[in-house]
């Protein structure tokens, strides 16, 4: 028996030793994946998580040592918007925050922004989610992309770890979580660059003519206070400057501003970012480190040259500060980034590639959501205002006024990720099919976490139900968002643990209660009025029923409604009106009161469930 097997392994390491001459040695390694995700951004690494969590095997490819993006390779770490609206994978981020810092309040440093931390612990917070979803997520860090092609219905992707070695990874479904839609190029997805005409998008507000003009970026800077008496003085930068700084805050070298904006204290200007451990982010929009550049369809060599001249910008705004505002107790701080000049691994894009896609959504059709159907197929929702960086480009003053263009709270529609004429191609970030106008608000951390979680969801249920992206169900989709906790309308009626939320966000997507929008100050909000009573006339359930639902125009009773509702055949118990009613959890039954909109949706909810009685498509018109 010894013989035997010692004879069986021989025979074994002869074959290893026989594949391994008969191989060519440059022929990479070949792996398979379920579902790939290229770029761990911030809705990157939200696909990867989402996609793990089903059990669906997953793997993210990311070429810095960080994930994160914008939150946090770049150091955009004060979270513009959703603060009421904090839900998913968003939501756990922002909660993980404040437990690390021992409380919200902790995290409102700056006034820029209610949630405001250090980068570093946002990349740990994350890299925790991620290590929580096991053997189902594999993060490939410092690893970049050489090739993508189409091979078959798979994806053949190779790439490069640190060391050099390559390797063939292919792939059922493909994400572009990267900055600048890179892969849907590669892919040879239509797209689209800068501003569109009003011709083009039909929103009011664009420009007569198209251009090429994207919004400024930014590299950030993380300072750090060492003390009233250090000295953090930086070496004169290259090609010093001043000039473009000295609008930026309050100093003997304000000019007079043609544009009408406010010329801060200095004080005021550094605070903005102010993030915890005496800590700030220097992303300064008034005369600050804004910079312009258009590289999106640069090669990797002309990117790295023109983020150089945007670290120099940086840099001579910093010694600016340092220099001409007095605040050399400031320097970069040391304990943030793992770089040699310990600035972010690469620069905030405000703007990418824009894929056309199987919905468009545009301003217009966030500030008017019913006079389109994209809000049937929401699966994102955010609350900040339109707005557009331009100051550093030259021709900043001949375009439109876009300052804070005044919209509700918004959902995204689904199509927004879908490339049109690609099938197993889902793309994310901010290269999603919207128009440079709406992008304005579409672009901002806690939708772009969102957009990624549902790029996961809707791959993870393609390959768990054997299925192409573009034949899943966009209300399977919703549901999972639901389940995990997710809007997919931005009412503020109810918190995500609020037994009806989910009736709430069910019936919203059907349109047949609807919202109301509203503008109060800076917040941008949008109400299901939960609370206000039924009027017959705000009903729209036409598409679901076989005839008239029977009520007269004006306040409906709790008596009058149940009675309509079993009079169409509603699927409700067969006890009475009031144990049904209870059984719903609803209180205090009395049929002579008039009902209200939350008590009407969570029996309509349960009596025709109309969220699953139609599909929808990508431009949210119901398929019979």
């Amino acid at each position: 028996m010894m013989f035997n097997t010692m004879k069986v392994c021989l025979c074994a390491l002869l074959c290893v030793l026989c594949i391994a001459q008969c191989t060519p040695k440059d022929e990479p390694y070949v792996e398979h994946i379920d579902v790939l995700v290229i770029g761990g951004g911030a809705s990157g690494i939200a696909a990867g998580i989402q996609s793990a969590r089903m059990e669906v095997p997953t793997m993210v490819v990311e070429e810095t040592p960080w994930i994160g993006g914008m939150l946090t390779s770049a150091g955009v770490s004060c979270v513009d918007g959703n603060y009421n609206l904090r839900s998913g994978i968003f939501g756990e981020f922002a909660d993980s925050l404040a437990k690390r810092y021992g409380g919200w309040e902790e995290l409102k440093t700056g006034w820029v922004s209610h949630i405001n931390f250090e980068p570093h612990v946002g990349q740990e917070v994350l890299t925790d989610m991620a290590t929580s979803c096991g053997e189902y997520l594999d993060v490939r860090r410092q690893t970049s992309v050489r090739d993508v092609k189409k091979v078959g219905d798979s994806w053949e992707v190779l790439i490069m770890d640190k060391d050099g070695n390559e390797y063939k990874v292919t792939a059922d479904v493909l994400i572009d979580g990267t900055e600048l839609g890179d892969v849907a190029k590669a892919c040879g997805v239509e797209y689209r660059i800068g501003m569109e005409s009003a011709s083009q998008t039909g929103e009011s507000i664009a420009p007569e003519k198209a251009n090429d003009i994207i919004q400024d970026l930014t590299y950030v800077a993380i300072l750090k206070d060492y003390g009233p008496d250090a000295d953090m003085t930086i070496a004169k930068p290259e090609g010093y400057d001043p000039a473009p700084f000295y609008n930026s805050a309050v100093n003997p070298h304000n000019t007079l501003s043609e544009t009408g904006q406010t010329i801060w204290p200095a004080e005021n200007m550094i605070t903005y970012g102010a993030i915890p451990n005496g800590k700030y982010m220097i992303n300064w929009p008034i005369y600050g480190n804004d910079y312009y550049v258009n590289s999106i369809e640069m090669t990797p060599e002309e990117r790295n040259e023109a983020y150089k001249a945007a670290k120099n910008f940086t840099l001579s705004f910093l010694y600016f500060i340092q220099t001409e505002l007095g605040m050399k107790n400031l320097g970069l701080a040391d304990d943030e980034f793992p770089t040699e000049d310990k600035l972010p691994f690469f620069p905030y894009h405000r703007e990418s590639r824009r894929i056309v896609g199987e919905a468009f959504f545009t301003v217009d059709a966030a500030a008017r959501p019913y006079d389109f159907n994209y809000y049937r197929t929401g699966i994102a929702v955010g609350d900040y205002a339109v707005d557009h960086h331009h100051f550093r480009h030259p021709q900043w003053r001949n375009l439109p006024d876009l300052h804070f263009y005044p919209i509700p709270s918004y959902n995204v529609p689904m199509g927004v990720m879908l490339p049109k004429n690609t099938e197993g191609l889902i793309v994310a970030e901010k290269s999603v099919s919207v128009s440079n106008l709406v992008n304005g608000t579409t672009r901002l951390q806690p939708v772009v976490l969102q957009l990624g979680q549902a790029a996961g969801a809707l791959a993870a249920l393609s390959q768990l139900n054997d299925i192409p992206v573009k034949e899943v169900d966009i209300r399977k989709v919703q549901e999972v968002l639901l389940a995990s906790g997710c809007y997919i309308m931005p009412y503020l009626d109810l918190p995500s643990d609020h037994p009806h939320f989910k009736v709430l966000q069910r019936i919203g997507v059907t349109g047949i209660l609807r919202g109301e929008g509203r503008n109060v100050g800076w917040a941008n909000q949008t109400w299901f009025r939960a609370e206000d009573p039924l009027l017959a006339e705000d009903l729209y359930m036409e598409e679901f029923l076989h005839g008239d639902i029977g009520l007269d125009e004006g306040a409906v009773t709790v008596g009058e409604m149940m009675t309509a509702v079993r009079n169409l055949g509603g699927r409700l118990s067969s006890a009475s009106d009031s144990e049904c009613w209870k059984s719903l959890g609803l209180d205090s039954y009395d049929p002579e009161r008039v009902a209200t909109r939350l008590e009407a949706a969570v029996v309509i909810d349960s009596a025709f469930d109309p969220f699953n009685m139609l599909k929808v498509d990508y431009n949210g018109n119901y398929i019979r």
